[in-house]
């Protein structure tokens, strides 16, 4: 048993035409899609065009086929199975670090970001580190707080002036 199962998960005909899942037809057909669906550019929400997309049945038409390896076979593919290909970035999200690395609330996140080396010839080498998001920084708390303080300020105001009103 050498060889790989794999699973079709789309592709392109000649003229560029996405195969579109669930059109149970080898053919081209047009399509009213909405402003989010694949195939479809333009449009706003609630707007939708009709379009010519692929059926999902392999034709003689159809020029890329898209697939991801379910089953490695015996053998592997040279230049695709046979060696591993690091992921090169790590994650950016703050709750995705502390998950990667299985750290606590109290642990600093930004001591185990995944950094990338940059090596330039003739230049000193440098490291890469992406901006965190969703880090909860004393600026970020002071600024929470500063905010409900004004809401809570606002709400009594007009409390105050309704009462004075009324």
């Amino acid at each position: 048993m050498g060889r790989h199962v794999v699973k079709i998960t789309g592709g392109h005909d000649k003229q560029g035409f996405p195969m579109y899942q669930g059109v149970m037809m080898p053919s081209r057909v047009k399509l009213l899609l909405n402003a989010r669906a694949k195939g479809n550019t333009r449009g706003r929400d609630g707007e939708r065009s009709r379009k010519s997309v692929r059926g999902c049945i392999i034709d003689h038409d159809i020029a890329v086929i898209h697939v991801i390896i379910v089953k490695k076979g015996a053998k592997p593919i040279e230049g695709l199975t046979d060696k591993r290909v690091p992921c090169r970035l790590g994650p950016k999200r703050a709750s995705r670090i502390r998950k990667m690395f299985d750290l606590s609330k109290e642990d600093d996140v930004r001591d185990y970001v995944v950094r990338r080396t940059i090596v330039r010839e003739g230049k000193k080498d440098y490291t890469k580190a992406p901006k965190i998001q969703r880090l909860i920084t004393p600026l970020r708390l002071h600024r929470k707080r500063h905010l409900l303080k004004a809401k809570k300020e606002a709400r009594a105001k007009t409390v105050e002036k309704r009462n004075k009103y009324h």
